[in-house]
């Protein structure tokens, strides 16, 4: 395992590459025969360069979501975040709720996941959203802060206009 730095991303290096060396990827439940359709790209909101997710979260034919995604190591491998209170990040939205999603190397489901709720005004923020405040979704696992090994924002559970913007994401002390 790798330890943990305390940068995921800051945008200071090109789309879809992070300042932690992977690289950002859009998923949507296209993967599983969805409709929700979603773009991933940089932009200039507010001053500020941010990573854009924006698009339509359609519940038809059993869907209902859209995310961007990072992998914290490089070939899937875990981060070691047990120093670190939890995840900070600026964001900037349309007043919608959306979630963070953590996946550990425990996890071998693709709908397994701890979770977080927040919600994305629209004007900047940061937020910290603390690893004790994370919930198991449809995993009996608990929450390795050993084992991080995937973050996800993502866009779920209803119907509506997904717009999302990030211009940090990083873990922080407590």
């Amino acid at each position: 395992m790798t330890k943990a730095t305390e940068i995921i991303d800051d945008l200071r290096h090109p789309t879809p590459r992070a300042t932690n060396g992977q690289r950002w990827e859009l998923i949507s439940d296209r993967v599983m025969g969805g409709v929700s359709d979603g773009l991933l790209e940089r932009a200039t909101v507010d001053s500020r360069t941010a990573l854009w997710l924006h698009g339509t979260v359609s519940l038809r034919n059993n869907g209902g979501f859209v995310q961007c995604a990072i992998d914290l190591a490089a070939y899937g491998g875990a981060v070691d975040a047990s120093d670190w209170a939890g995840v900070q990040m600026d964001v900037l939205g349309n007043g919608e709720s959306y979630k963070l999603h953590l996946r550990s190397t425990d996890l071998d489901r693709p709908w397994q996941s701890f979770r977080h709720d927040f919600l994305a005004a629209p004007h900047w923020q940061r937020l910290r959203l603390p690893f004790a405040g994370f919930t198991a979704h449809r995993t009996d696992q608990p929450l390795r802060l050993t084992r991080l090994r995937r973050l996800g924002l993502v866009a779920i559970g209803r119907a509506f206009e997904a717009d999302l913007c990030i211009s940090d994401i990083r873990f922080y002390a407590a």
